[in-house]
């Protein structure tokens, strides 16, 4: 049996190897699709991956912007539109930020953000039971629900010690 992976990796972690596991798998993903994994694409998800806290689009550009030419607004834009329709990036409504994504669920797998109010880090935990919930909820007074985003702040387990 394996263990959940934790929602707020330790700060201890490697992050290197956290890193390159998600580049690694955002390969395997585009590969399997048939899509494209261009620079640009990676140089984004990369600048994601740069912590566990979700980053503006202008956030991404500034990171970018240390390592190559500042890359246009409308090519980050469109590098984050295709990382979040192959399920590789996920958009923070609260904080219109982004969030790379390396785990291995279909579109469908409806998902919940706990994000932490001191370290700004947000992980990521199942929510189907939660979904199917809600989407009982919404049929039930006449609306036809086609897509939700739970965000929960609070204080995640290392800021709590």
């Amino acid at each position: 049996m394996t263990l959940p992976r934790p929602a707020f990796p330790g700060p201890d972690h490697d992050h290197g190897r956290c890193a390159a596991d998600a580049i690694a798998h955002a390969e395997a993903v585009c590969a399997k699709r048939s899509q494209k994994f261009t620079p640009i694409r990676r140089q984004v998800l990369q600048a994601l991956l740069s912590s566990h806290r979700p980053l503006g689009a202008y956030e991404v550009i500034d990171e970018l912007a240390r390592s190559m030419p500042r890359p246009a607004p409308i090519t980050v834009y469109r590098a984050l539109d295709f990382l979040m329709e192959n399920g590789l990036v996920h958009r923070i409504e609260s904080r219109n930020a982004y969030l790379a994504c390396a785990h291995d669920h279909d579109e469908s797998a409806m998902v919940a953000f706990l994000i932490c109010d001191l370290c700004g880090s947000v992980g990521e935990i199942p929510a189907a039971p939660l979904a199917k919930n809600i989407n009982v909820a919404a049929r039930a007074s006449g609306f036809a629900p086609k897509m939700s985003v739970v965000e929960i702040a609070g204080t995640c387990v290392h800021c709590q010690k």
